[in-house]
């Protein structure tokens, strides 16, 4: 693991209209090939810290920085639109929870995968489309379903075809927010095994948001727990999962075991 963070939260708070607290005060590093989960019921405020990193909405206090190529640790909010929606195409990707809002319906599942490699400059029909099958391969989707439109797939498969259009350009880190969310319980584990896979053969650095901390235990090598906008513990995830020291995160934890 590189000594040079990646990510870099510093302070990071938002507060809505209305003087609503969405997060307090977060800050952490996360290096390259690192994993952090982030877990908290609904309302906890993973969901605003999530938007604060991924540069959708600007922080109220604090700064997310990231280590962008050529020009070092660079606070993402002062980069101009361009920089920002390049940073977007090529080293950051986003894992939505409803497969839709990351993938073009209207557009072959060959396509989305495809559009995405030519965002980074590839122009080769036959290497893109090569490229797209290998790919659709690998989060193991049958090659015949390459022309075929997102709507026909199942959650599970638009699920898998979105993480194909995300890690096909190799970003540096990806975002992922409730990845196994509305998906049937055998689907979800399938899902977790194959990204878990995924994410150490590339060396991808993850931001992964999830109420489940069974997620987090697959995926993550580190956790916080948020409740109402603050995290109230954070660490090694199976130190923290196996010995809770603040009680929300023992309440959360014994909750789980006993379900």
């Amino acid at each position: 693991m590189s000594d040079a963070p990646l990510l870099e939260a510093e302070g990071v708070s938002h507060t809505y209209a209305g003087g609503q607290v969405g997060c307090a005060d977060v800050g952490f590093k996360l290096y390259p090939g690192e994993v952090l989960g982030i877990v908290g019921e609904s309302g906890s405020g993973k969901s605003t810290l999530l938007s604060c990193l991924s540069g959708a909405l600007p922080p109220s206090q604090g700064s997310v920085r990231f280590a962008v190529r050529g020009q070092g640790m660079q606070d993402v909010f002062k980069l101009s639109e361009p920089e920002r929606r390049l940073l977007m195409r090529t080293d950051w990707g986003i894992v939505h929870q409803n497969p839709r809002d990351g993938l073009r319906m209207s557009v072959s599942a060959g396509g989305n995968v495809g559009e995405r490699l030519m965002a980074v400059g590839a122009r080769h029909y036959g290497d893109i489309r090569s490229e797209a099958l290998d790919w659709l391969g690998r989060v193991e989707i049958d090659a015949e379903r390459i022309d075929h439109l997102p709507h026909t797939f199942s959650g599970g498969m638009q699920q898998r075809t979105q993480i194909a259009r995300i890690l096909v350009s190799q970003p540096r880190l990806v975002f992922m927010d409730e990845p196994t969310g509305g998906l049937d319980v055998s689907v979800q584990a399938r899902l977790l095994d194959l990204l878990r896979g995924l994410v150490r053969d590339l060396g991808v650095a993850a931001v992964v948001v999830t109420h489940d901390l069974a997620v987090v235990r697959l995926l993550s090598d580190r956790l916080m727990l948020m409740r109402q906008g603050r995290v109230v513990e954070s660490g090694l995830t199976d130190q923290v999962l196996d010995d809770p020291q603040h009680p929300y995160s023992q309440l959360l934890v014994s909750s789980v075991l006993q379900a």
